[in-house]
């Protein structure tokens, strides 16, 4: 079964460009490694410029799994932290 995942982030004032270079780049590295990953799509916020989504979805545990365990996630995303105003919220779906 499908696996949903929608990460909340919350980005320091005047970070955008930065933030969304550095998010095209895990993109590029989630979709080119992980065959398990159906889509990993960033939204900005219409209302405060400085929130952000991740709609993301995996074919099923083993590989969302293998998302939060790659080198890519691990490397690429440390590189978000000095754009981040805090902790990312998350929340799991599954598909119906």
């Amino acid at each position: 079964m499908a696996i949903g995942v929608v990460a909340k982030l919350t980005i320091q004032e005047g970070k955008n460009e930065e933030f969304e270079a550095v998010f095209a780049d895990l993109q590029s590295a989630v979709t080119s490694n992980e065959p398990g990953n159906n889509f990993y799509a960033l939204h900005r916020s219409r209302e405060n410029d400085t929130v952000y989504v991740v709609l993301e979805q995996y074919a099923d545990q083993e590989a969302l799994d293998a998302h939060s365990a790659s080198d890519h996630f691990k490397t690429i995303g440390a590189r978000l932290g000095p754009c981040m105003a805090g902790r990312p919220e998350l929340e799991y779906f599954d598909a119906v």
